[in-house]
């Protein structure tokens, strides 16, 4: 008998967890309820007889739910009378362009931070549009790490930060480092948004894929604080122009309605949950247990400075590379969803967004412990 086969064959693993508990990146885990109220608008929405598919994206019907999807984000985010919501086609990739195409003129300077994959991209697309300054970049520590100490041109147009890092596993945990440069600020929060409390009007614009902690992919999330709009020289694609979206209440042309309309489900469902104060316990005690067992583990290991680690997504590594596959095995067998690393950092990711119960994450270390005892 080998030893995987006897692993398997461990009453420490016999199955009495319920599943699947889904650790993936993005598209990512949505509360239960959301799914089961979803499910039934597919086959009539509203005891209209239509299916949300088939609704038309200005009828009373889905006017209802753009509203309902703008006024909770906005209330959740407590954001003053000049922050405008938008829900539009794309994911945050798209903004990586939009966004200096509204705000950086062709001989004006933004700043970027390069902290991650995603900033590295969007640094990418800024530069088509004007001068841009690398303000500061963990990218000679794969990432693992978070620069405090640079200093921002003051005559930044704006600062882009990326609040967290899906594949490296860090977070900005002290946004006031931002804030005290007095520069207008851009932030990408695709893998963070609505789940830790800040002055989210100290911002400029914010940008979110909802496919995290929002919604369903498909749709994109811009809060934009209108008073910055308008001020480059260039004309802009009329799709491309905030303001006009602003304009038309996100219905400039046809939106992802079904999208849309999962994204007011899961702000409803956070909103009765307590709203983001409540999201930011639970995610503090899921990433405290997880963190925990591997800062007492003699098998695995962290691979960000604890400083920096995210609450959303969890990146370690096995001290033994030889049984990572044995441990990745054991997880698809307990149904331990998304648990595989990157591509391109290997080893293993755990995210832990909104949706994600305590109860998985419980689920998750104990497997984690008892795989350790059979490698101790």
């Amino acid at each position: 008998m080998n030893a995987e086969t006897q692993t398997k064959n461990s009453p420490l693993f016999s199955k009495t967890v319920a599943g699947p508990h889904n650790f993936g990146a993005g598209p990512s885990i949505l509360p239960k309820e959301v799914f089961e109220e979803a499910s039934q608008a597919v086959i009539n929405f509203n005891n209209s007889g239509l299916s949300i598919l088939e609704v038309g994206h200005r009828t009373k019907l889905f006017q209802a739910v753009i509203e309902e999807a703008v006024s909770t984000l906005k209330e959740l985010m407590q954001l003053d009378r000049d922050h405008e919501v938008l829900y539009l086609h794309g994911g945050a990739s798209t903004q990586f362009f939009q966004v200096p195409m509204n705000l950086l003129d062709e001989k004006a300077l933004a700043s970027y931070t390069d902290t991650d994959i995603w900033g590295t991209k969007a640094i990418k697309e800024a530069k088509l549009f004007g001068e841009v300054e690398v303000v500061a970049s963990s990218k000679d520590k794969n990432y693992s790490y978070l620069p405090k100490d640079f200093v921002v041109d003051p005559s930044s147009v704006y600062l882009h930060v990326t609040t967290n890092n899906t594949i490296y596993g860090t977070q900005w945990q002290d946004l006031s480092l931002f804030f005290n440069k007095k520069i207008p600020l851009v932030a990408d929060m695709s893998s963070d948004i609505l789940s830790r409390q800040m002055d989210f009007n100290k911002f400029d614009l914010i940008y979110a894929g909802a496919q995290k902690n929002i919604g369903a992919a498909g749709v994109n999330v811009v809060v934009v604080n209108k008073n910055c709009l308008g001020k480059v020289n260039r004309q802009l694609p009329t799709m491309m122009d905030y303001r006009n979206h602003i304009e038309a209440n996100s219905l400039l042309n046809t939106p992802p309605v079904f999208a849309i309309y999962i994204c007011m489900l899961t702000l409803r469902w956070l909103k009765n949950k307590g709203g983001i104060v409540e999201a930011e316990k639970r995610n503090n005690a899921k990433a405290k247990l997880l963190y925990d067992t591997l800062d007492t583990s003699s098998v695995y290991k962290g691979t960000v400075a604890k400083e920096d680690r995210s609450l959303m997504n969890a990146v370690f590594t096995i001290q033994n590379p030889e049984v990572e596959k044995e441990f990745l095995q054991l997880c698809e067998k307990e149904n331990m969803v998304g648990v595989k690393g990157h591509r391109t950092t290997g080893g293993f990711r755990i995210s832990m967004y909104n949706a994600m119960p305590y109860e998985s994450v419980k689920a998750l270390t104990d497997l984690m412990k008892n795989f350790e005892q059979t490698k101790a």
